[in-house]
């Protein structure tokens, strides 16, 4: 289960790192070309697409590339985003706006695909932005999306616990299998097809994780850094302890749980 989030930290996290996102997220390209290949294995012929939490625009370019007489838009909650991305497919028959996913400002069975890449685990419930997904969507249409699930960073989550000893725990927790597929169920889905998959990063010591992880918008996933002497130890203790359990001679790694989903929404 997803921890208590503060969406507003979210995008504004997301919006100061657009600029350097896509140097960074290098998990978060794989799981782009992995969504891609589950779209096109469902032969699909997209007219009108939207893209959930679009981000800098990366998994919009490839499918314009691939569907180029489509109409495609991308929301994202963090305007800086949007404009990167607004920037970025400049040309392409794509329009960018910001939008929560929760609330998407489109009337019912607008499009025929949605899609949604590393978006979702920002999310503190599913269940309204799977149902607002479904509410866009044709009958017929495709839904399919990947989101971080319950394993992810559990590298960093575990040491991190380790020296808390049940005190107050600020890392974020993501969704399982299991909560994403009844989530889709409580949304309206049926039928939906739901797995996951490890993606490892190596880093060369923790301090270099958690700077990749600010770089990328995803600070939020990490413990806050505070400048107290007892904060400050905590998070020394924290990558010792990490080093010690995790390490080895390649560096440190760090593990996304990656669930994709897809589903056709049933009349």
């Amino acid at each position: 289960m997803a921890a208590e989030i503060d969406r507003e930290r979210v995008r504004d996290s997301f919006h100061r790192q657009a600029a350097d996102y896509d140097s960074h997220a290098v998990v978060q390209g794989r799981v782009i070309e992995k969504v891609v290949g589950l779209l096109q294995a469902e032969r699909v012929a997209p007219v009108r697409l939207l893209d959930i939490g679009a981000g800098t625009g990366r998994l919009l370019a490839r499918l314009t590339e691939l569907y180029p007489e489509m109409d495609a838009v991308g929301v994202d909650l963090a305007p800086g985003m949007c404009a990167t991305a607004a920037d970025n497919l400049a040309g392409r028959r794509v329009q960018v706006m910001p939008a929560d996913a929760e609330a998407l400002p489109f009337e019912a069975e607008s499009f025929d695909v949605v899609v949604s890449t590393s978006t979702y685990q920002w999310l503190p419930c599913l269940d309204r932005a799977f149902a607002e997904a479904r509410r866009v969507l044709a009958t017929g249409g495709i839904f399919c999306f990947a989101l971080f699930g319950e394993r992810t960073l559990f590298e960093l989550r575990d040491s991190y616990r380790s020296v808390l000893q049940g005190a107050f725990d600020r890392t974020h927790s993501f969704f399982s299998c299991a909560e994403v597929l009844e989530a889709l169920e409580r949304a309206g889905f049926s039928g939906a097809r739901v797995s996951s998959e490890l993606e490892v990063e190596l880093h060369p010591d923790v301090p270099e994780l958690l700077r990749s992880l600010k770089k990328i918008g995803a600070g939020s996933t990490a413990p806050a850094s505070g400048k107290g002497l007892a904060e400050r130890r905590v998070m020394l203790d924290m990558m010792r302890s990490y080093r010690e359990h995790f390490g080895g001679e390649e560096g440190i790694p760090a593990t996304y749980d990656v669930v994709y989903g897809v589903v056709r929404k049933s009349g």
